[in-house]
């Protein structure tokens, strides 16, 4: 069996920092040397290091353990100057782990074998001598590329399985919203959305047509901004052959679209007062005529609605009918914006620049302290669809591994807010302050939460009570 050994001469050196917070990664060492086991052992004390000796002893440990990463030497007993054996492991290895790391270990004459573990789903091969600081790079690299893996499952997951599908949030207020959205879902009153531009108000509409028993009908949005005064009313009544120049066709419109579903109307405040009129009848009536046409149709019809803008002020400004108004909100939802959303911009950056890397294929690691500090700090002006820009171009642009505050094109961390209450209060909004922030930048893992506070884990569940938060 070829001679294993370390290079003295390059065994020092920083050792390797594990990139989250937490309980240690587990690194599992297959190798039947035992001498050899004890000197990585040393080199990777910041993992919990596991050892197996042959194919057996190492199945045990990956079904026990579900160890991160996997060093694999290929000259495994009882075939130690041959390949096989290790091969017939790592196979193994990949059907019961396949989200494991396989780093495998070859000597120089075994270069052909290191190429087929390769193509069985090792995630890299090392040569022999084993050069400590060179191992501790691979291993880290392994590492990372895990943890980012994990946690695009976890989000695709979540995303499956969410009620509020496409809403990211760890803050009180939006907490607050979900829970009346889950409330009011089931019922089929009218919504009105209010909240700037950005803060996700069609997230929330589609959430509320997702938790309803229309969820198998369709879900109609129409922006009454964006189409022109002229073309809006056909757009949602539709019209008959005939009815205007350039109608050849009959055209079903949004509201017929949506029968037995849920029809969104975004920036309600900007349609034009004839039209409201229009729509006020259909609401109190529930059938309408298509432009151009003479017959009732009747539909069963959710409405929701949603605008940027203050409607008390445009009633008094005669922009939006009174009326209209009360007809369309039998529920106020206040969505709240970014700048009063603690620990969310962190969360949404995250959450983006997983989406950036899934769709690119890049393998950025996260943020630079710098640049969660700014995200944390800027006001976001334009919330959540400003934030989602800026963090996939940085995604897109960053040249390092982290997407820094210049890739963010941020200003720095603005100065600290003059104190204002009593040292108590001020007490208990920095430990909520951190507990949110924790839980943000850890993407919600209550494990690694409690570690980066240096708290055990019932103890953070009791801090998570009393300010009322959820991982």
């Amino acid at each position: 069996m070829t001679q294993k050994s370390i290079n003295p001469e390059r065994s020092g050196g920083t050792r390797d920092k594990s990139e989250t917070p937490g309980q240690k990664p587990k690194l599992l060492i297959v190798d039947d040397d035992l001498g050899l086991q004890r000197q990585l052992a040393w080199t990777f004390e910041d993992y919990e290091v596991l050892s197996a000796v042959d194919r057996e002893s190492a199945l045990a440990k990956v079904v026990s353990f579900s160890p991160s990463i996997i060093t694999l030497d290929l000259g495994l007993p009882p075939d130690p100057d041959g390949g096989s054996e290790g091969l017939a492991t790592l196979e193994e290895i990949s059907k019961i782990a396949p989200h494991s790391k396989v780093i495998v270990m070859t000597g120089n004459e075994e270069r052909a074998h290191a190429l087929k573990a390769i193509s069985l789903g090792a995630y890299d091969f090392y040569q022999k001598p084993i050069d400590a600081e060179t191992i501790r790079l691979i291993v880290a690299r392994a590492y990372n590329l895990y943890l980012l893996e994990a946690e695009n499952r976890r989000l695709r997951e979540l995303e499956q399985h969410s009620p509020l599908r496409g809403l990211v949030s760890a803050s009180p207020p939006m907490l607050s919203v979900c829970n009346v959205v889950e409330r009011v879902a089931p019922t089929s009153v009218s919504v009105l959305l209010l909240g700037e531009s950005g803060t996700g108000k069609e997230v929330i509409a589609r959430a509320l047509h997702d938790l309803s028993p229309r969820a198998g009908k369709r879900f109609v949005a129409i922006n009454c901004a964006a189409i022109p005064e002229n073309l809006l009313e056909s757009e949602l009544f539709g019209h008959e052959k005939g009815a205007f120049t350039g109608a050849h066709k009959q055209v079903i419109g949004k509201i017929e679209l949506a029968d037995h579903g849920t029809l969104f109307l975004d920036e309600i405040g900007d349609m034009p007062m004839p039209l409201q009129a229009k729509l006020l009848r259909f609401l109190q009536e529930r059938v309408f005529e298509r432009v151009g046409g003479r017959t009732e149709i009747s539909v069963d019809v959710r409405i929701v609605c949603a605008t940027h803008r203050k409607p008390d002020e445009m009633m008094k400004t005669a922009q939006l009918r009174e009326d209209l108004y009360y007809r369309l909100s039998e529920l106020v939802i206040n969505i709240p914006p970014l700048r009063e959303r603690f620990g969310d911009p962190e969360l949404l950056a995250h959450h983006f620049l997983n989406v950036v890397n899934a769709q690119t294929g890049r393998n950025i690691k996260g943020f630079t302290p710098e640049a969660l500090a700014a995200l944390a700090n800027y006001p976001w002006p334009g919330n959540i669809r400003e934030l989602e820009n800026r963090v996939k171009r940085a995604g897109i642009m960053a040249e390092g591994a982290y997407v820094g505050l210049a890739d963010l094109d941020l200003p720095a961390t603005a100065s600290a807010s003059p104190i204002n209450m009593t040292l108590k209060d001020a007490r208990e909004r920095a430990e909520r302050e951190a507990l949110q922030r924790a839980i943000a930048q850890v993407g919600g893992n209550v494990t690694q939460a409690a570690k980066l506070l240096d708290v055990s884990r019932p103890t953070l569940y009791d801090l998570l009570r009393y300010h009322n938060l959820r991982a």
